[in-house]
């Protein structure tokens, strides 16, 4: 894997801190040359002075363009990572159901739009979704969130059975808990569920780097996120009965 990243031109958006600038360290260490994307220039300029790379700041679903030139043409492994974190019910409001469809879904819709038509034509392209555990399975106080990873994880899901037979590898990143500001920001809810269990933005990077050694699609920082999904499908109103208790006794400590 040392030899296929060495030198590929990568990009990772939301780079500016937690899983994004973990993958762009991660990358950059490993010798690849990367653009940091991120809203906030400063992160953004931050991270790439400390791994030599490019800051390219700006809104996630425009930069491949960008990203092209300062890399010099070409895009190898395009890092889907810029997400926001919406809470609230099916009453969170159409600016926040659309806040959270345009940068969770319709980011990675366009990246890919922009990406595919290289990358078919030289049998090769890598690209990596950040998801969510969510995306698999759900987050209780969190619908737009839930919703709009599920939308990520299958629109990833289906670039790969699309696409992989044309030399398009795609991997989706399903975590739970991750140490960053997205976590300190989800609440009591974050506290019940993802807190007890959380990572390090560098325990992601290296089960990324685990699976792509391995070529898998679906890479889950959390091992047992692989037992929950089965549970899931394996009897559906059983697990939906143990989240609707996980949901009743978050409602009694919030």
């Amino acid at each position: 894997m040392v030899e296929a990243v060495q030198g590929a031109a990568v990009v990772v958006t939301g780079a500016g801190g937690g899983i994004g600038a973990a993958l762009a360290r991660r990358f950059a260490a490993e010798g690849a040359r990367v653009v940091v994307n991120d809203l906030d220039a400063q992160r953004a300029g931050a991270v790439a002075a400390e791994i030599g790379g490019i800051a390219l700041p700006g809104d996630a679903a425009a930069v491949v363009a960008g990203a092209r030139d300062a890399l010099g043409g070409t895009v190898d492994v395009y890092c889907a990572n810029a997400g926001v974190g919406c809470e609230g019910t099916e009453a969170a409001g159409e600016p926040v159901w659309a806040r959270a469809w345009d940068v969770n879904v319709m980011a990675h819709v366009r990246a890919a739009e922009a990406l595919l038509p290289g990358w078919l034509e030289r049998g090769r392209g890598r690209f990596v979704s950040t998801v969510s555990a969510a995306g698999l399975l759900t987050m209780i106080g969190a619908a737009p969130y839930s919703v709009t990873k599920h939308g990520a994880y299958a629109f990833a899901e289906w670039l790969s059975l699309t696409y992989r037979h044309r030399g398009v590898q795609v991997h989706a990143i399903c975590p739970q808990g991750v140490r960053t500001d997205m976590l300190a920001a989800t609440g009591s809810a974050g506290d019940l569920v993802l807190r007890p269990t959380a990572i390090d933005p560098e325990d992601v990077a290296d089960a990324l780097f685990k699976g792509m050694e391995e070529d898998r699609f679906l890479i889950l920082p959390h091992p047992e996120v692989a037992e929950f999904y089965q549970a899931r499908a394996a009897d559906p109103d059983r697990w939906l009965a143990g989240m609707n208790h996980l949901q009743r006794k978050w409602e009694e400590v919030r």
